[in-house]
């Protein structure tokens, strides 16, 4: 029997909006092995992750230039040139989450997202607006793959755990939905998304 689904949660960063630090670091640091220390080393993965666990930028970016001193300027351009790592929406997602909003479906969205740059995000891509509402992650100080943030969500936007549908593209966060009793999909592409949802008797 399948579960009827009566709402659906997006995550944003690689299932409506590309992400990639590459971008403009290709640009400010033209070696590749430079680069790639840099990002293993300075701008780590689980130093941004902090940023959207709501640590305040400035703060994050003095933790490094003390222990760095010597890549500051770098460590500031992470910030500084954030918008160019969001270049463009997937819109065949978009057209998708859209498509559900337009047909009647509750829709919201769950993030892992820094709170300022979020703010310069739903700036540069108004679609970001058009849900019933968002949980941020750095703005309630909770990241997925936690178990809290799918139950803060619940409350926040008085969801039914088991007839909620979530998509995310990190296997981790797809897992932390279905601990919360969520129903979860990895995305991969728009095309499986729409055999996904057709799987749960949702046609877009």
């Amino acid at each position: 029997m399948t579960i009827e689904i009566k709402h659906i949660v997006f995550d944003i960063g690689k299932v409506l909006i590309h992400y990639d630090p590459n971008i403009p670091f290709s640009r400010i640091i033209p070696d590749e092995d430079e680069r790639r220390w840099f990002f293993q080393n300075v701008c780590t993965h689980d130093w941004n992750l902090e940023q959207d666990r709501g640590r305040a930028w400035p703060e994050a970016e003095a933790l490094l230039i003390k222990e760095y001193p010597d890549q500051e300027e770098r460590i500031r351009a992470f910030r500084k040139h954030w918008h160019e790592m969001v270049p463009h929406a997937y819109d065949e997602s978009v057209a998708i989450m859209e498509g559900l909003i337009e047909a009647g479906h509750d829709v919201t969205m769950l993030t892992n997202f820094a709170a300022d740059t979020f703010k310069r995000a739903r700036e540069m891509y108004p679609f970001l607006n058009r849900t019933r509402g968002v949980t941020v992650s750095g703005e309630v100080f909770l990241i997925k793959p936690v178990v809290e943030i799918y139950h803060k969500h619940t409350q926040d936007f008085g969801l039914d755990p088991t007839h909620t549908l979530f998509i995310d593209d990190t296997a981790v966060n797809v897992e932390g939905a279905r601990a919360a009793g969520w129903q979860a999909v990895q995305f991969t592409d728009a095309a499986t998304l729409r055999r996904d949802l057709g799987a749960y008797g949702i046609t877009v």
